[in-house]
């Protein structure tokens, strides 16, 4: 079975869906309740759906506890819920800053930290981290988004080297810019910032992409299969991007 957090929409609503369509029992952790449920009726096989902050520790403990509880020990994890944070960097605060540690980087590892155990007594599990390009390249003003993302992909290579022998696999997909509400989010900022029409913002996004398009939830969560499916491939970022890092 699997879980998946940042479940309610975008990349993690069309993950849940494709563990489901390959017949995984989905569990399902996001903060709206709503959104969960909207994804649950997406998908093929059981679901259940579990409203939690992941940046809230206990809640997180629980999430695990009731899954373990109603299904038995979580075999796939993949931890894609995450957010952004757009400033010039000496405009950049100390919570800024921290949120950002705390969502993309401390709650991925709160959330393996909690589910290798029972992956490596059992001597098989999947851990996924829906990471960014931003874990291998830097940007203007988005510093700690992107010394979060690095972070992260810094935990995902240093677990898969740990647990390379134990028949557990952990790597990172690395997405450029999603059709995604995160991206939406984006393209408010810069209309806002620049005067330009939201429009105008988003193909600003989309020709910083050598494909001249955002990236579809569905390719993600393709690239999320593959990570799943092929025992081979650990410690790896794989790009999901149009070509953007070559």
């Amino acid at each position: 079975m699997a879980l998946v957090t940042g479940a309610g929409r975008g990349i993690g609503r069309a993950t849940a869906r494709r563990l489901s369509e390959h017949g995984l029992r989905v569990a399902l952790l996001a903060r709206d309740r709503t959104q969960l449920d909207e994804t649950a009726a997406e998908c093929a096989g059981p679901s259940l759906v579990l409203p939690a902050d992941v940046t809230d520790p206990d809640r997180v403990d629980a999430a695990f506890t009731e899954v373990e509880r109603v299904w038995g020990p979580v075999e796939v994890l993949v931890a894609n819920a995450g957010g952004g944070h757009s400033a010039r960097l000496d405009r950049t605060t100390d919570a800024d800053w921290q949120r950002m540690l705390d969502l993309n980087l401390t709650a991925p590892f709160r959330c393996l930290r909690r589910a290798v155990p029972a992956m490596r007594a059992s001597g098989w599990g999947r851990a996924v981290v829906v990471a960014s390009i931003a874990a291998q390249i830097g940007e203007p003003y988005v510093a700690a988004y992107t010394a979060s993302k690095h972070g992260v992909l810094g935990l995902v290579r240093s677990a898969a080297a740990e647990l390379a022998r134990s028949g557990v696999t952990v790597n990172a997909v690395c997405p450029a810019y999603v059709d995604s509400p995160m991206t939406d989010a984006t393209v408010a900022t810069i209309a806002a910032t620049s005067g330009r029409s939201p429009q105008e913002a988003r193909q600003i996004l989309e020709r910083k992409q050598p494909i001249g398009r955002l990236i579809a939830p569905d390719e993600v969560a393709d690239a999320i299969w593959f990570c799943i499916a092929n025992a081979a491939v650990t410690g790896q970022a794989i790009n999901v991007d149009g070509g953007t890092v070559q």
